[in-house]
This record gives C-alpha cells, structure tokens and sequence, in this order.
C-alpha cells in the first residue's frame, strides 16, 4: 500500500506522476516542454476527476519531449518549437497546436516591483551577449525614468535544456537584434556566450530567485506563481505592453493557421499595439500510424476534452485557448492523419 501511495504522488524533479495507479496500464504518457506544464497538470487532474483516465506528462523540455517520441517511447510529445514539414514528414509525425502563451523576462532587483521595469529586444539582446553588465547601464536607465536601478553586475540566465521556451526567446532576439543572430541565433539549444543554466523553467526561476542581480527567461505563470518581478517589453509597434492574455491572444489575432503547415505558426514579434512580443503555441506530436489505435484515441479524446472544457483553467492561468476555427483544423487533421496499424482512421 505504501509503494501504491508513493507511486501516485511521485514527484521527480519537473516531472509529475498526475494520475492513479490503479488505472496505470490504461494511462496516456506524454513528454516535453515545461511551457504548458502548469496547465497540462490541472487539465490531467480534471479530466481523470471527470473520465477516471489518467495522464503521466514528464515536463522535461521540448528537446527531450521531441527525442521521445521520434523514439515511441512515449504517447505523445510536446514542444513550443513547431517541426517543419520536412521533419514531421520524415519521422511520420503529426503535430497540432495545444494551448497559446507568453514568456517574460524576469528580473532579480531589490524594490523592483512586477511590471514596473521596461525593457526593449535589442537591449535584453545586448545584455544576454554580455555587452551591458550593470542594471545601472545608461542604456537601461533611459527606458526606465524615475525606477531606482541598483548598480548590481547582471546574472544572465538561461536554459540549461533542449527549450521551446529558448527557441521562442532566441527567435524574438534574433528578429530584434542582427548581432544576437549572428552571433548566437534561435533554437530549442542554442551556445550560449555567458551565463548560468538551469533546467525548465523551474530551473530558471531558482536561478533568478537566487542570484541578486539576476535576469531570465520563463513562462509567464511560472512568474505570476513565484510573484517574480517581470519586465514590459517594447513591441513590433512600438507600444510598451504588460503580459497577459489579451496581449497575447492579440499576437495572435493574425496568425494563417489553416496555410501553415503542421500549424507551425511562431508568434514572435508580431504585429499590433497590443501584441506581446514573445507569445507563442505549444505543440503535440504523435505518429500517424498508432500501433496502439486505443491508446492514440485517448490522447486525441483527453485534448478534445481539454479544447471543449478547459478554457476557463487555461484562462486562470494565462494561457490562451486556442480559436474554434483552428479546433475544426484540427479536428479535421486528426480524422484524415492518424491511422492504427491495420490503416484505418483511429477518430
């Protein structure tokens, strides 16, 4: 009986056991990003209240998330960096997007208050290359008139692991900045020319936490949960704006989901006085053919039911639902993609 409770409440570092095990052999397994962890949890938590089906999701990064499952390792993987067409081709993959949602910037300054700092892409691009050092910098000090910036050495922190979340910080870098791109560029891993890693987001937001003077990257409820002190950032339009999820549905108002293949949309600097500027999708992968045709139907029923019941949670905890018309896409794209062994339809 001990073993059983301990399996049922196993929490391993960023990876959750969210699921009985009295019903382990039936329970879907997915891995990846840390982004959507949050609300992947509470959908699990929800859906096994409601079907008595449980989800054991392992948060351990988009890079892992995607080796998994090209290894069938794992029911489906989850990644905020979209494959292109090419790749899911190659592998036999499908992909369509899960939940919407935002990262920030999150700073480390004493009497620095949540929103109050105001920072633009080419400056946090100078910084995570180590060419501003102190928060006292002139560069800074002229985006923030009347904040009190202390004259601390800047701690850049960054993931440690293969990252949906780096790869949607280094493409809004490298959109903002030609010397971040050419010098390090945009993806899930990328080199890194200082700093301190940690793993997920969890990770970063220990570091940040931790060191006086500290600046990372995370998912914006892992800042909203931890009461970090996140920074505004200067869109494509030139508009300051806070993170929230207006402000990241309106990075999305223009997204053409239906002419992207594999829905591979990346919402990074988009257009809009209203648009945060690194906003994007987090992503499910599965193979088309299911050798498990059962299995692969539960995956596609529990986000059917995430889709139908839990934008209200998604909401709570700003994220961003994804749009009716983009359901039916998707919909649509698992009745013509996914087949069991024997090729016939799983939905």
């Amino acid at each position: 009986m001990r073993i059983k409770q301990l399996l049922a409440s196993m929490i391993i570092g960023s990876s959750a056991i969210l699921t009985t095990t009295g019903a382990m052999a039936a329970d879907m397994t997915g891995a990846g990003a840390t982004f959507p962890y949050p609300i992947y949890a509470k959908w699990a938590e929800m859906y096994k209240k409601t079907t008595g089906n449980g989800l054991n999701y392992q948060s351990v990064g988009s890079g892992a998330g995607i080796k998994q499952i090209k290894a069938k390792t794992v029911d489906f993987g989850a990644s905020d960096m979209p494959l292109k067409a090419e790749e899911l081709a190659a592998d036999g993959l499908v992909q369509f997007p899960a939940i919407m949602g935002g990262v920030v910037l999150v700073v480390n300054m004493p009497g620095l208050t949540p929103g109050q700092m105001k920072l633009t892409g080419p400056v946090v691009a100078d910084i995570y290359l180590g060419k501003i050092t102190k928060w006292n910098d002139p560069q800074i000090a002229a985006l923030n008139p009347g904040v009190k910036l202390s004259d601390d050495e800047i701690t850049v922190v960054h993931r440690a692991d293969g990252s949906g979340t780096s790869f949607l910080f280094t493409d809004y870098l490298s959109k903002t900045s030609a010397d971040f791109k050419a010098k390090i560029g945009a993806g899930t891993a990328v080199k890194w020319v200082l700093g301190v890693g940690g793993k997920g987001n969890e990770g970063v937001a220990a570091n940040v936490q931790r060191i006086k003077g500290a600046i990372g990257y995370v998912e914006w409820a892992f800042a909203k949960k931890n009461k970090m002190a996140h920074a505004q950032l200067k869109n494509r339009d030139g508009v300051f704006v806070q993170p929230d999820d207006e402000t990241f549905k309106a990075a999305a108002a223009n997204a053409d989901w239906a002419k992207t293949p594999g829905f591979g949309v990346v919402l990074t600097d988009q257009a809009g006085k209203a648009a945060w500027p690194i906003t994007g999708a987090s992503y499910i992968l599965m193979h088309k053919t299911q050798a498990d045709g059962v299995k692969g139907k539960e995956v596609l029923k529990f986000f059917e039911w995430a889709y139908k019941n839990g934008t209200a949670t998604a909401a709570e905890l700003d994220y961003v639902p994804m749009p009716a018309n983009v359901i039916k896409l998707v919909e649509a794209g698992w009745k013509a993609d996914l087949k069991d062994a024997a090729g016939k339809p799983i939905w």
